[in-house]
């Protein structure tokens, strides 16, 4: 059966020169169970960051980050010494593992990303930094991350895929299928169509059951695909992954 999570269903905890829109995929079962995740999946945020913001040098320990620059530069700055432009096309992903500092700061135009957290399959491993260039606008799908005995350019403590199009108005996509993986589908912006019903910025689609059925872009959209062991042996301590509850 599709269930489908709305966007006036997103909690805001930060607004101003930072505001986030908190995606909480466990609440697509709402009235089902009572945490944050989709499997391993924790946490969407969809963060908007005004020019000059800074986000102080902080920690993660034990969250797997994955960072989707959807417009503009975000400056990357970490306790190695490493500063490093991510922008769209040029992905970021921080395997904290049992502890990785970093800092945020957006220095030119405004900032429009999503933060990706998933729970590692087991806590205090090493910590890692990856990135990775890909095209911007690819309109067929595209893998970004897989787990590390897959073919993916960034790998995940976990078993999870995510990957990402970029429809124009009228295309049309099937959606793959990772066999014994569950499928949950995000609207970064624009709008889609699946069968007769509409999904537009900040709203997302599963079917437990089923393989999804094609998308039809109805708008100039960006989406992106995540594919999730739902049975997953995973790590509950993380700083932001570890989250339980519904907000």
């Amino acid at each position: 059966m599709i269930q489908k999570l709305t966007a006036d269903n997103h909690k805001q905890p930060f607004k101003g020169p930072f505001t986030i829109t908190r995606i909480q995929p466990g609440a697509i079962f709402i009235g089902e169970k009572g945490d944050t995740a989709f499997g391993p999946l924790s946490i969407i945020d969809h963060a908007l960051m005004k020019k000059g913001v800074t986000i102080k040098m902080h920690e993660h320990v034990n969250d797997e980050i994955l960072s989707y620059i959807w417009q503009g530069t975000m400056y990357h700055k970490d306790s190695t010494g490493l500063e490093v432009a991510v922008s769209p096309g040029n992905l970021m992903m921080m395997n904290a593992g049992y502890s990785f500092w970093h800092e945020e700061k957006v220095k030119k135009d405004q900032v429009e990303m999503l933060q990706i957290f998933i729970r590692p399959r087991e806590k205090d491993l090493e910590p890692i930094i990856q990135f990775h260039e890909k095209a911007v606008a690819n309109r067929e799908w595209y893998l970004m991350v897989g787990p590390e005995d897959s073919h993916a350019p960034l790998h995940v403590r976990q078993n999870v895929y995510i990957l990402d199009a970029h429809p124009k108005k009228g295309d049309k996509l099937k959606v793959p299928v990772y066999q014994g993986l569950q499928p949950f589908l995000y609207v970064v912006d624009g709008e889609i169509s699946i069968n007769d019903l509409k999904l537009k910025k900040q709203e997302a689609i599963i079917d437990l059951d089923h393989p999804l059925p094609p998308i039809t872009a109805t708008e100039d959209s960006s989406v992106v695909l995540f594919f999730v062991d739902m049975k997953a042996t995973m790590s509950m301590l993380g700083t932001v992954s570890g989250n339980r509850k519904i907000q």
